[in-house]
């Protein structure tokens, strides 16, 4: 059965995309956390100020306070902002695209196995969509990890182009050769 070899890589390839996600952001974005508190310390007196004012109606803030504590809090948002967008970069990156081509891998396993093709036609189909993941997604992860010579092989476009073509192949075999159902009389 050729599409099994899809079937396990796209199973075994979901894990470890669902996995590499919270890793590389522990790993690769630990000042995460320090952003946040740096966010909350500044937005910490602007909330003082607002609370104590409308609670007690005390006399107005000057404004030069009030410009003070406007400035180091949206100082404090934007550092949590440039914190988050690496970190949304790879949910986007590499982990949204390695699920789908695990997916992918999955679909076109157990399409294959309807597939009455001829052979070598099957394992093209099926090698293309592996090597189209491990090309794209693949090397989306690689780069996040900064290996260079990944980020040079994801310029080429080769790994999304692999992965157009098993769809475009998939589309032909199931045109042509998909087994009909068949109906037997009782």
């Amino acid at each position: 059965m050729i599409g099994r070899k899809n079937i396990a890589f796209g199973f075994l390839y979901l894990v470890l995309t669902a996995a590499l996600g919270p890793y590389m952001i522990k790993v690769l974005f630990p000042d995460l956390g320090q952003a946040q508190q740096a966010k909350q310390a500044a937005l910490a007196p602007l909330q003082l100020l607002a609370e104590n004012n409308f609670e007690k109606d005390l006399e107005p803030i000057s404004a030069d306070a009030l410009a003070k504590a406007d400035a180091k809090a949206i100082l404090g948002i934007n550092q949590l902002n440039n914190a988050q967008a690496p970190i949304d970069a790879i949910k986007g990156g590499p982990h949204a695209h390695g699920n789908l081509e695990a997916v992918l891998n999955i679909i076109v396993g157990l399409t294959l196995c309807f597939v009455a093709a001829p052979i070598l036609f099957k394992q093209l189909i099926s090698w293309i969509f592996i090597l189209g993941a491990l090309l794209h997604s693949g090397m989306l992860y690689l780069g996040a990890f900064n290996v260079p010579w990944a980020t040079k092989l994801l310029d080429t476009g080769i790994g999304p182009i692999m992965v157009l073509l098993g769809l475009l192949l998939a589309g032909v075999a199931v045109t042509f050769w998909f087994r009909p159902e068949v109906v037997r009389d009782r």
